[in-house]
């Protein structure tokens, strides 16, 4: 049975939060419960799931203001990569595969907006986190960013096959969610060519 995908407005800010869940088992995870957590708890609640990680896509407080109250009335642990979040209970790192119910959930350490972000990876699903956002990506000038990151980040994302869905951390392109494909074909950042343009594009 595959896993589920739950999209929540986590206003101000545009934020998206997640849950990612298991049908057969109710077992899910909370990803980046951002600045307003409750949208996040009232719909796992509703669904009756038992939360067995908060996963952070990167250490900004945007995404990760919520943490404390979710940790508190969920119970689940800290998820995230030591170079943003050490303080997590569970550290994540590149390659890593982590068990949900009947599936199963990759790290990518997709560094570039900050030191350590990550997407998750479902047989069918990217969520990008601030790396990629439809039709833009994640800022670069921040502190811990790494413009040369980014890029490298992003051709490894542009790499999945054309089908898989695109889940952004923000609500900042013309659709909520989108697909590998559709940002191969409207997304500037994934046509540049080459290092050089792209820092043209993004740090110009």
């Amino acid at each position: 049975m595959s896993l589920e995908i739950i999209q929540l407005r986590a206003d101000p800010g545009a934020n998206f939060s997640y849950l990612v869940f298991c049908p057969g088992s109710r077992r899910g995870w909370a990803i980046d419960p951002s600045l307003d957590p409750e949208p996040l708890l009232r719909k796992a609640a509703e669904l009756q799931l038992t939360l067995e990680l908060l996963v952070n896509t990167h250490g900004h407080g945007d995404h990760t203001a919520g943490n404390a109250e979710v940790l508190r009335r969920s119970g689940a642990k800290q998820a995230a990569h030591p170079l943003d979040l050490p303080q997590a209970a569970l550290h994540l790192s590149d390659g890593q595969r982590i068990a949900l119910g009947d599936g199963e959930i990759e790290v990518l350490h997709t560094p570039g907006h900050s030191p350590g972000s990550i997407t998750l990876r479902l047989p069918d699903a990217l969520i990008t986190g601030d790396t990629l956002f439809v039709t833009r990506c994640g800022r670069a000038d921040l502190v811990g960013s790494d413009p040369q990151a980014m890029y490298q980040s992003l051709r490894r994302l542009a790499a999945f096959p054309p089908a898989t869905l695109v889940y952004p951390g923000h609500d900042y392109g013309p659709r909520p969610v989108s697909d590998i494909g559709y940002e191969l074909a409207h997304n500037p950042y994934l046509q540049c060519a080459d290092l050089q343009q792209f820092l043209a594009l993004r740090m110009g």
